[in-house]
């Protein structure tokens, strides 16, 4: 029997030029490995999910493949480039939301999306970008922890982006938003008496907000609670999610063989509810897979967000990393029942376009970030 030889000079001097490239390019190898492994892997998964759809497997490759170009140009970017662009990205994603909330493509009964022609766009996922990068912009030069003027400051530049994207009605994407610029705040620091204030006006904001939520948003959080009492209306969508995780066990149907999602009984199965998907074909040990693959990179994000010697930098990188997992845990909640439905797409696995973009945008300027981290004034 004849075995393969495996050529050790070749083989190094491969790795070696690998690692030469992503130096040059300003990659973070081990971040771009977990990145792609989370994408082949939720590109297999689609394909069982969209009902072996290969037109949908190219838009996405598509898709990532601008992401990637968008992840590689931003990652060459010097920090000070990015915080000087920061308050005109903001601006002009402002622009964007007030020409959406006036003029904008109307679809599923929501207005969020642009219509070049050739293209259609929500402007909204700019905001997810901008908010952090402006907050960091804005604090950087600041005392920590924040002062009440402060904070007032940056929780108008949080809540205006907020609001006219929670008026198209597009309530996940301007939770998410809202995120990214609170992420930021709670990475400065603000004192105990602060955080007890905005508690108390978070409660008290509720009451205003409940009053001021369309019909289907206030259904959500009913069939959040309890979602047997309209089994086939407002609570089909989260009892056929539970049905297909319970139903494929731990090691799941196989792959294309789950019932649910096959035969059309889980509804936006290639979107939203891709998880359940997941669940149903691949089981507990599928799932688990996912979660440590998310783990890893929201970890190795955290860790090159730890070695930056700057504010703006330590605040943007922090946010952009926690933002990502902030995607992760909403997604998986929802489908598993344990969150109110909102709309967040499962991180480079559901089917999407302009979101995995800006995801891929934001790796993009965490690694612009860590591999300028030792240059002063950069």
């Amino acid at each position: 029997m004849i075995y393969p030889q495996i050529n050790a000079p070749s083989a190094r001097r491969t790795l070696n030029m690998a690692t030469r490239i992503l130096l040059a390019l300003q990659l973070d190898g081990p971040l771009l490995v977990g990145l792609g492994l989370v994408a082949i892997f939720g590109l297999i998964v689609l394909y069982s999910a969209s009902g072996q759809n290969s037109d949908m497997i190219l838009r996405t490759l598509l898709r990532m493949a601008l992401g990637g170009a968008a992840m590689v140009a931003l990652a060459q970017l010097r920090p000070n480039t990015l915080r000087t662009a920061a308050p005109w990205l903001y601006a002009l994603g402002i622009v964007l939301l007030l020409v959406v909330d006036a003029t904008g493509y109307i679809g599923k009964g929501a207005q969020r999306w642009l219509n070049l022609g050739i293209v259609r766009f929500q402007p909204s996922e700019i905001m997810k970008l901008a908010v952090p990068l402006l907050c960091a912009w804005y604090l950087q030069d600041r005392p920590l922890p924040l002062g009440l003027g402060s904070l007032a400051v940056v929780a108008a530049l949080i809540l205006l982006p907020v609001g006219l994207t929670a008026a198209q009605p597009d309530l996940g994407t301007a939770l998410l938003i809202m995120v990214g610029g609170a992420l930021v705040v709670l990475m400065a620091g603000i004192p105990l008496w602060v955080m007890l204030l905005l508690a108390t006006t978070a409660v008290a904001g509720g009451w205003l907000g409940w009053s001021m939520l369309h019909d289907y948003q206030r259904q959500r959080v009913f069939t959040f609670m309890d979602p047997q009492n309209d089994p086939l209306g407002a609570g089909y969508h989260i009892i056929q999610s539970q049905i297909a995780i319970g139903s494929g066990g731990v090691f799941g149907k196989g792959w294309m063989n789950g019932s649910q999602s096959q035969l059309e009984y889980l509804p936006e199965r290639h979107t939203d509810f891709i998880f359940a998907v997941i669940g149903e074909e691949f089981g507990l040990l599928g799932m688990l897979v996912l979660v440590l693959l998310y783990l890893f990179v929201v970890g190795r994000a955290l860790y090159l967000a730890t070695q930056m010697q700057d504010t703006f930098a330590r605040l943007l990188g922090a946010s952009l990393a926690l933002t990502f997992f902030v995607y992760v845990f909403i997604n998986m909640g929802m489908v598993c029942g344990l969150l109110p439905v909102v709309g967040v797409p499962l991180p480079l696995v559901s089917y999407g376009g302009t979101s995995m973009v800006t995801l891929l945008a934001g790796f993009g300027i965490l690694m612009s970030l860590y591999s300028h981290r030792k240059l002063v004034g950069s």
